[in-house]
């Protein structure tokens, strides 16, 4: 007896899903609850676990078919069943075939012996031509500048020769004219410690070379050993072509219609996080031992905007048609950078939870979301997103509003900077912690007022730092 497996509910708004991949081939034994396939909607990646242990014995759903909520998947029995599987089979003639046929193809005797050289050696009558051209006597311009050193008569014309435009060059004792030497001959010879001025060129004209100066510094022609180049990690997908996942059509698709569907635009604040920095420093030990998980900027991020969604509501509102619907709670989603794309799992009811709520809320749905391990429910019901860039060293950005909400938030990496800060009416100057703060919204429904002081709430709030009473520990 074998027993079907279907494909099960994943959410209240998914009705039809991808079959992405299969864990388990037919054939496989698999236990209950042991994950069989692996299932993309528009909201997640899932696995799906057997229902009962036993042996696959058929495969009814292809990879990248889509199936609706109670599709048949697979068979499930005691083996006895087992359907084979049409490509095994298949491959083996292919390879046998030619194995065969190709042996006697193969003669050795065939080889030929390769034809001799040629055993009478040409004389090369080259050699007395190629030595005649250097005796033949230059132009009387060119003679100074190679005769001068053996020859003492011709000492006054290499004074006089021309140096070149726009170039002088210091004479060195005696009254030599030393040749234009570049910049890097120059470096070189400084890096090495030799005086120009000593060496004799071996360039045109007398022109000092590279290798004079090596050479004099008693090393090898060769250029000098510099620093190892830097090299990358080059990407295996280089030069290569893959069709999009399911997960980043959808995003694809979202994100195409949002643009096209809203008036956005961006606001940016600056921000010193210097107190929370400190409060951070102080308690982060004891939070640890408390919570678990390690205290980032992000919780004091997100607890500071539930708390202005709640004085500013237009910020967490949602567009209906052509009405306004202000939720009764701050349901804040939280980006996550998974391999297979971006997801947004949601945080309920934030404005009830204080800091080490939050932190744990957020380490749970970040490292369940990178496992596959959400419902799709998980990513629904989000009223406003927060996206943390800064995690990845980027100092703003202007992230794209999600329909159907109309807001949210970038925070961007917190690093040291010398600000002016104003002590007792006496300005100076200071190292703080700063961080930008940038508010993509909706312009149909939100104006930039409303922005900034939705904005200037969050400023306030974090750079008093005041989170000692908010930390649940």
């Amino acid at each position: 007896m074998s027993q079907e497996v279907t494909r099960p509910a994943l959410g209240e708004s998914v009705t039809e899903g991808t079959v992405t991949r299969w864990l388990k081939k037919v054939g496989d034994t698999v236990a209950v609850d042991e994950a069989l396939v692996e299932i993309s909607t528009d909201k997640v990646d899932t696995e799906i676990p057997s229902p009962i242990a036993g042996v696959v014995e058929e495969i009814l759903v292809a990879e990248d078919e889509t199936v609706a909520v109670g599709a048949v998947l697979a068979r499930i029995g005691d083996g006895s069943g087992a359907a084979t599987t049409p490509a095994a089979p298949a491959a083996e003639p292919a390879v046998v075939e030619p194995a065969v046929t190709q042996v006697p193809v193969t003669q050795v005797p065939v080889a030929a012996t390769p034809p001799a050289p040629e055993p009478t050696p040409e004389p090369a009558p080259v050699a007395a031509p190629v030595a005649a051209p250097p005796v033949v006597t230059p132009p009387p311009v060119v003679a100074p500048a190679v005769v001068a050193p053996p020859v003492p008569v011709p000492a006054p014309q290499v004074a006089s020769a021309p140096a070149p435009a726009g170039l002088p060059q210091p004479s060195p004792p005696g009254g030599r004219a030393m040749p234009y030497v570049t910049p890097i001959v120059r470096k070189l010879a400084h890096d090495h410690g030799i005086d120009v001025s000593r060496i004799t060129g071996t360039g045109v004209g007398g022109r000092i070379r590279k290798d004079d100066i090596l050479a004099a510094a008693g090393q090898a022609s060769e250029p000098a050993p510099l620093a190892a180049p830097t090299t990358v990690a080059a990407s295996d997908l280089r030069g290569t072509s893959v069709p999009m996942s399911r997960l980043r059509k959808v995003i694809a698709e979202r994100a195409v219609a949002s643009m096209q569907q809203t008036a956005q635009l961006t606001s940016v604040v600056e921000v010193d996080v210097t107190e929370v920095a400190e409060l951070r420093a102080v308690v982060k030990d004891q939070f640890v031992a408390a919570t678990g998980v390690k205290l980032s900027f992000l919780p004091f991020f997100v607890k500071a905007a539930a708390e202005a969604l709640q004085v500013f509501p237009i910020i967490n509102a949602i567009v209906d048609g052509d009405n306004i619907v202000y939720p009764a709670t701050e349901n804040i989603s939280i980006a996550v950078d998974t391999e297979r794309g971006l997801l947004t799992p949601v945080l309920k009811s934030v404005g009830e939870l204080n800091i080490a709520q939050i932190a744990a809320a957020v380490s749970d749905l970040a490292e369940r979301t990178r496992t596959n391990k959400l419902s799709p429910d998980e990513l629904a019901g989000g009223t406003f997103t927060l996206t943390n860039t800064g995690s990845r060293g980027a100092l703003f950005d202007t992230p794209v509003v999600f329909l159907p909400q109309v807001a949210i938030l970038g925070t961007g990496i917190v690093q040291k900077k010398p600000v002016v800060v104003t002590h007792d009416g006496d300005d100076s100057i200071a190292i703080r912690q700063m961080v930008y703060l940038a508010l993509s919204y909706d312009h149909r429904i939100v104006d930039g007022a409303d922005a900034a002081r939705f904005l200037t709430m969050v400023k306030d709030r974090l750079e008093a730092g005041d989170f000692d009473g908010d930390l649940g520990i």
